[in-house]
């Protein structure tokens, strides 16, 4: 992006609500359209051993307490016999590159076997590692300060190599990146950079099949289409599927009127809210990450390839502490719902947003109503976090 189109995207771009919260909003996002996700990841994954659409629970308790119609969480905590979501981006980009690859010549010492690199704060390290492994490939996945022990060795449990890395997340993917570079190997990340877009994108496809669920089984609840969704947010990469799910319903023909009046919320750890930053500086914005119970949302970079897509489709976003976060899992926890730190961001961002001083305020902005439904996206289960 040239320091001209930044300057315009701040122009467009309004300030953030007076707010004691790490807070911004733009409701002007819920008139932008974009094209539609392909529907062929959510077919090849209804294709796959172990497929079964997640719970979405209704919880009436927490619609009463932020007195809208009905509240609804989407439960992560059990995909494809993993503890997260992040099973369903990294199936659809490996199947995809796989098939890529049947294409091309073997090199000189037969058929090319491809090995997957990647780096991870925890979950999407499993799922391909857990991709490899049932396709017999092999896997090497870089590991950030601050990933629980367990969970590194959830991740050797599925075969792959780990490599642990002194650093933030940013310094693992270029630590992956340099390995990827060999050539039997294929790095398969979920965040974007210039020159490094393909496979991102298919992870993000991947995410859409989660939306798609929502969808069917809210229909199925007799719930209207919702008016607020609240997704947690690391790169951006998951709200980008989410913003591009909601945003093209018109363009695509799937639903009409309050489809596109659905609000998207980000929500993010306060020491590593690098989307919020982005947004309130109107431009693409690096923040330092710090350390965080949410070690799945603990990124400084936000994805090249979700970025514009965030910027102009993103109602609002919101910061939260790890304090607020696990409040939210205990009071999910006796809701009967399994989700850890990362999982439950998106209850504490919700009661951020629309409880407390300046509730009414961003109740307004995100059009959030007596009689809404509001759906939140519980990314993770307890499993995912083994320490806490």
């Amino acid at each position: 992006m040239t320091d001209q189109e930044n300057d315009l995207s701040a122009a467009r771009l309004p300030a953030p609500l007076p707010s004691p919260l790490p807070w911004y909003a733009r409701p002007a996002a819920r008139a932008w359209t974009c094209a539609a996700p392909s529907p062929d990841a959510r077919a090849f994954h209804a294709s796959l051993p172990g497929y079964a659409s997640t719970a979405l629970h209704e919880l009436p308790v927490l619609g009463a307490e932020f007195a809208v119609g009905r509240v609804f969480v989407k439960d992560e905590s059990s995909r494809f016999g993993l503890p997260a979501f992040k099973a369903l981006g990294a199936s659809w980009a490996i199947d995809r590159i796989l098939a890529r690859d049947a294409h091309r010549a073997p090199g000189p010492g037969g058929a090319r076997t491809l090995r997957f690199v990647t780096a991870t704060d925890g979950n999407h390290g499993r799922a391909v590692a857990r991709m490899a492994r049932q396709l017999g490939r092999r896997a090497h996945v870089f590991v950030p300060d601050g990933v629980h022990p367990a969970a590194v060795a959830a991740i050797e449990g599925e075969g792959a190599e780990v490599t642990a890395v002194a650093g933030s997340y940013d310094a693992a993917v270029r630590d992956a990146r340099a390995a990827a570079a060999a050539p039997d190997a294929v790095l398969v990340q979920d965040m974007a950079w210039d020159g490094y877009e393909e496979i991102p994108a298919l992870v993000v496809e991947g995410y859409a099949t989660l939306f798609a669920e929502v969808d069917a089984q809210l229909e199925a609840a007799g719930a209207e289409s919702p008016a607020l969704v609240a997704v947690p947010v690391g790169v951006g990469s998951f709200a980008q599927a989410a913003v591009t799910h909601y945003r093209s319903r018109a363009t695509a023909g799937l639903r009409s009127g309050r489809g596109m009046e659905t609000a998207l919320l980000a929500v993010e750890p306060v020491g590593a809210a690098c989307v919020l930053a982005s947004l309130r500086a109107g431009r693409f914005t690096r923040v330092p990450a710090g350390v965080t119970a949410m070690a799945g949302l603990n990124c400084g970079t936000p994805s090249s390839l979700a970025w514009p897509v965030l910027r102009d489709g993103l109602d609002a976003a919101v910061a939260v502490t790890d304090a607020e976060s696990m409040s939210a899992v205990r009071d999910l926890a006796e809701l009967g719902v399994s989700a850890g730190p990362c999982g439950a961001a998106s209850l504490a961002g919700v009661r951020a947003a629309l409880t407390g001083t300046g509730g009414a305020e961003r109740r307004a902005a995100l059009g959030v109503g007596p009689d809404a439904t509001v759906v939140l996206i519980s990314t993770e289960g307890a499993a995912a976090n083994p320490g806490l």
